[in-house]
């Protein structure tokens, strides 16, 4: 459940972004989620609707860009993506190491709509 305080963080800063820039709403949020982040994308979309209530967020499209973790192969230097329930390369079957793709966790863009002055 360790989602629902930072998708608490994350509205806290696009809601400042979002009144810096003026906006009368965020329109939408796209989110970079990869699979060895630590968080789970799903989880994230639900909490977000239910924090978002009665916020500048309310009502906004979040975008989640899944990032596939990647590996590579310490024999021959493939980077590759592991199989379920294996990490051997998929060129020579040398157990591969995790790489750093795979770990992001950013918001990629906010996209607002502006108050009409």
């Amino acid at each position: 459940m360790h989602e629902y305080p930072i998708t608490e963080h994350i509205i806290k800063i696009i809601e400042k972004h979002g009144k810096e820039s003026r906006a009368s709403r965020i329109e939408s949020v796209t989110l970079v989620v990869g699979d060895r982040s630590g968080f789970i994308g799903d989880s994230v979309r639900m909490y977000f609707d239910i924090i978002a209530e009665g916020t500048l967020c309310e009502g906004a499209e979040l975008i989640i860009k899944p990032v596939k973790s990647q590996f590579k192969c310490p024999a021959c230097g493939t980077v590759f993506y592991r199989k379920p329930m294996s990490f051997a390369c998929s060129d020579c079957g040398a157990d591969g190491a995790p790489t750093d793709t795979g770990k992001e966790f950013y918001i990629e863009s906010i996209t607002v709509e502006q108050e009409v002055l």
